[in-house]
């Protein structure tokens, strides 16, 4: 009793001190060109490519025209390209890294160092030139660098001519060669791909099996192939008649010859992929707003009915996401069995296709997810992971929750205990950590997965679910094909809700702070609330009284200086320094829990609840 007394004594003292054709779609290009009245701005890049593929060595040879446009207020004396497929050879740092590091992914392992010369990856320039004039440049890893004959001045446009030749590596990450299920070419990062140059400069990582950054530009490229092979990816194709192939029934008709040309155009994108085998099933189904949805299988009995089904339960995600995100702004996208496990790419995905049916559909919800969080919404996913993972799991844990009758209160919670595991292994890094740098491969994924999606779990418990939904929405108008930041996402919310939150990005994205609120006594009418751990949140409170009854209360974060819409009894601010607070309630209190809903990621819940 006495200790309650030396409490309140405190809380007293502390509170009174205080088509056949191009399809055409809406974009919008003239607002990422320079201007004098903007601060933003982002280049633009315009690929032509001729690609030739041998299916027998898998080797592969391209001219590639980049028409490169400097819209950075930069003079630029050097251009830099991503050469991925350099990094499926022994001794790359992909395959160093993952043979140092503690928890190696399964899917590469020491695989690639154990290939030999017909088996690795690699992408060979063999000519480049500026507006005519040869270039020097040398290859560093998975890195092009290239000293410019010219240099490029703001506003100016140039244009490379390149030609390459490739190989594709046997199947290990994404991209490559007769995967596990037999997919013949899964061709993802494959070309040589400009740099991106933002704000902050040039972003020339290397490739360790992570994530990506691209320039925003149209493609126009051909891919000549072994005419029994069909072709799905990014893009609309420009020459079905030519190729005798009806892409939007599936019909085939293959002209005389031994190869094929397809031709594909893709409007404001930021990548390039494509698929191919002779095996493939092309099924198309109709979307919202005139999209086409193309699913491209391998023709296996034993995947062929989840695939049917699969079909009818993508379209209702492109529903929901177009209602709580935006609407997708192309007319097509495909669904395409390759690669070595799901990953988004443009106008399309690639996916392993053997799996239960709630799997099929789970997998295939997450990356169409990523259309917009990270393709339309175009985050440095290398250095904001959370962002591009986080975002995408959250809208598609909803979306399942919703096309699958799962009827779940809470989504969420296999995050959150991805979380809290994340946290009692001693291992968690910073949300700012970048993507390669994570000490092990599992810290990475709870980061970026759960800890990103219990960003916006969280941003519901502090602004409301309703306030979140508008965010997302408003963010989608704002930064659709552009590059935005974990700034623009804190701004928004802020615009919408009236909150202050750069408390709350702070400590959640930039340190490995925890959240720990305890009931520390309950005695009569009066509760204490304690702060144990260093990051601060509002707190939502259910007290139920002896007599039977029971009220709902907030206790607003003062830093927030706003509050959010709530029909609880709303009490005085709680100001971070302060480690406790006195509630005084009107009737004698039976019992007291923080956060009911439990969408605060308190590390600690045993705490949360207290009585007399």
């Amino acid at each position: 009793m006495k200790i309650f007394s030396r409490i309140s004594i405190l809380i007293v003292l502390v509170f009174s001190a205080c088509k056949p054709q191009q399809e055409t779609m809406s974009t919008d290009k003239n607002m990422v060109s320079y201007k004098a009245n903007s601060t933003y701005w982002q280049q633009k890049v315009d690929y032509t490519m001729d690609i030739d593929m041998n299916v027998n060595n898998y080797q592969y040879t391209g001219a590639q025209k980049l028409v490169y446009t400097n819209n950075s207020p930069d003079v630029l004396d050097k251009v830099y390209y991503h050469l991925y497929f350099n990094a499926f050879q022994p001794g790359s740092e992909m395959d160093v890294r993952s043979r140092t590091i503690p928890d190696p992914s399964t899917k590469i392992g020491d695989r690639i160092s154990k290939l030999s010369d017909s088996e690795i990856g690699y992408i060979r320039v063999n000519s480049l030139t500026q507006d005519g004039q040869k270039l020097t440049h040398t290859t560093e890893g998975t890195i092009l660098e290239v000293t410019l004959a010219k240099p490029i001045q703001p506003g100016a446009s140039t244009t490379f001519d390149m030609n390459f030749v490739g190989q594709v590596p046997v199947q290990i990450r994404r991209s490559g060669r007769n995967n596990k299920e037999g997919v013949a070419l899964s061709m993802t990062q494959w070309y040589p791909k400009m740099a991106e140059y933002d704000f902050e400069g040039w972003h020339t990582p290397p490739y360790i099996a992570r994530e990506f950054h691209g320039v925003w530009g149209d493609f126009d490229v051909k891919i000549t192939i072994d005419k029994n092979y069909v072709i799905g990816g990014t893009g609309y194709l420009q020459n079905p008649n030519q190729i005798g192939y009806g892409y939007e029934t599936g019909k085939v008709e293959r002209p005389a010859g031994n190869t094929l040309t397809w031709h594909f155009k893709a409007p404001n994108v930021h990548d390039f992929t494509w698929a191919a085998d002779p095996d493939y099933i092309h099924d198309t189904r109709k979307g919202a707003n005139g999209v086409t949805l193309h699913f491209l299988y391998k023709n296996d009995p034993e995947i062929k009915e989840n695939w049917k089904e699969l079909q009818y339960k993508t379209a209702e995600m492109l529903v929901y996401y177009n209602e709580y995100i935006g609407q997708y702004p192309y007319k097509q996208y495909s669904v395409i069995q390759g690669g070595d496990g799901g990953m988004e790419y443009a106008m399309c995905t690639l996916i392993t296709g053997k799996r239960k049916f709630g799997s099929l559909v789970g997998v295939t919800a997450h990356e169409l997810a990523h259309t917009w969080f990270q393709f339309l919404l175009a985050t440095n996913e290398s250095k904001h992971e959370w962002m591009d993972e986080g975002f995408t799991s959250y809208i598609s844990d909803r979306c399942m929750n919703h096309i699958m009758d799962m009827n779940r209160e809470n989504p969420y919670k296999g995050s959150y205990k991805s979380y809290f595991n994340l946290v009692k292994s001693g291992r968690q890094q910073p949300l700012t950590t970048h993507a390669d740098r994570y000490n092990y491969n599992r810290a990475y994924s709870a980061s970026a997965y759960s800890k990103g999606e219990l960003f916006l779990t969280q941003l519901e418990y502090i602004i409301g679910k309703e306030n979140v939904e508008k965010t997302l929405r408003k963010y989608f108008d704002d930064f659709k094909f552009k590059h935005p930041t974990p700034n623009d996402i804190k701004r928004t919310a802020e615009k919408v809700s009236g909150i202050h939150l750069d408390w709350y990005l702070t400590d959640w994205t930039q340190t490995i702070n925890t959240i720990d609120y305890g009931v520390k006594e309950v005695k009569g009418n009066k509760i204490v609330l304690e702060r144990i751990g260093l990051m601060p949140m509002p707190i939502d409170l259910t007290v139920n009284y002896t007599d039977g009854s029971s009220e709902e209360f907030y206790i607003p974060l003062r830093m927030m200086r706003g509050e959010k819409s709530t029909t609880a009894t709303q009490k005085a601010d709680w100001a971070w320094a302060y480690p406790f607070y006195l509630l005084e309630t009107s009737k004698t209190v039976k019992s007291v829990e923080i956060d009911p809903s439990q969408l605060m990621a308190d590390i600690n819940r045993e705490n949360n609840v207290g009585r007399p």
